[in-house]
């Protein structure tokens, strides 16, 4: 990533605030962009609520990313009750017995300069407790305390085992407690509770120490994910003057749906109309990626971070509304992840350890 990224947080040329709107983002339809308030997993100002209970074959996520000052590392951290992208959770929902307790991770992910790390392991419900405050999978554990989210990792990297372990602090800059229905049936519900973060980074292994600009969201729903989207491209810019937050979904019923809100410094949330998708080039697997751009010249990968069967986490460039945009960015093919070939290929890269009593 050395020479890829600018420095975190420092302003774009041009960039402002998202003209049109208001406090609040407006809705299109009767559920998409409702203004439900805390979601499933937030407990409003900003901050999770780690005891959110979830439904039977529903799920509950609380998602972390940063890139450093210098440009030179990345993290994202990724907390499942329910995990949404599990095979074993899949299969045990066609067995009718599907518990999202039984089905929970740590999906953590470290980019820089040296070799990457990457582990995901799932765990059942003796490997889980919740509180409001405290969230422990495993080994792994975060916390709000202090009005700070404390990780404490302590992972093994798959395919090729290795310690993941230190600690992550999320310190959030801007508190939010607005949220969106994302599906026309508004069984899918997102929150960016902190959409603009200070994050640091203190691993032992690797031993790596470093700080940046982060951010910290949480999404719940009432059913499996790929029952409700074929798919989705997902990504979040920070700079100087806040977060840009781009949605661009394919709800199963109803017609897609595209947004850009902003985060700014000082709280306030708005909406603005987004551009047209702009086509960037497939992965490896062959998954298409797009993102909202002004004009397609503006938008292009910086790096692709995951490449995987069903799933590309990416550095891109865009401009929207005459903003610069550096983000980071997801796309996710739910199709292709309900294959059975795929599903076969994921326990490869996600191990399921059972807890001893």
């Amino acid at each position: 990533m050395a020479g890829l990224l600018p420095a975190a947080g420092s302003p774009h040329t041009g960039a402002g605030a998202v003209p049109g709107g208001g406090q609040h983002a407006s809705g299109r339809g009767a559920a998409y962009g409702d203004d439900l308030g805390p979601p499933g997993g937030g407990a409003g100002a900003g901050r999770p609520d780690f005891s959110h209970e979830v439904p039977k074959d529903g799920y509950a996520w609380w998602y972390i990313d940063a890139l450093s000052d210098d440009g030179r590392h990345g993290l994202t951290i990724i907390l499942f009750i329910g995990s949404v992208f599990s095979p074993y959770y899949a299969w045990a929902r066609r067995r009718g017995d599907a518990d999202p307790r039984n089905h929970c991770a740590v999906n953590a992910a470290l980019y820089g300069d040296k070799r990457g790390h990457w582990s995901l392991t799932e765990r059942d419900r003796h490997a889980l407790h919740q509180s409001r405050d405290t969230l422990t999978i495993g080994p792994s554990q975060a916390r709000w305390e202090g009005g700070e989210l404390i990780i404490d990792l302590d992972e093994m990297t798959c395919p090729r085992p290795a310690h993941l372990c230190g600690r992550v602090r999320v310190t959030p800059q801007v508190h939010n407690s607005y949220a969106l229905t994302l599906d026309p049936a508004g069984r899918h519900r997102w929150c960016a509770l902190a959409p603009c973060a200070r994050v640091e980074v203190a691993m032992a292994k690797p031993r790596v120490h470093w700080q940046g600009s982060g951010y910290l969201d949480t999404n719940s729903g009432d059913e499996p994910l790929e029952d409700g989207f074929s798919g989705w491209h997902w990504s979040r810019a920070s700079d100087a003057g806040g977060t840009t937050v781009l949605y661009d979904l394919t709800p199963r019923q109803g017609p897609a749906y595209r947004t850009a809100l902003r985060f700014d410094r000082q709280g306030a949330v708005r909406q603005q109309d987004t551009p047209e998708p702009a086509s960037l080039p497939g992965t490896r697997w062959g998954i298409r990626r797009r993102t909202p751009a002004d004009a397609p010249e503006h938008a292009r990968v910086i790096e692709t971070l995951e490449d995987t069967p069903f799933y590309a986490r990416s550095l891109v460039a865009t401009q929207v509304d005459g903003q610069p945009l550096e983000a980071v960015h997801e796309s996710l093919d739910l199709d292709r992840f309900a294959r059975p070939w795929v599903q076969m290929l994921l326990p490869f890269r996600m191990p399921r350890r059972r807890t001893r009593r």
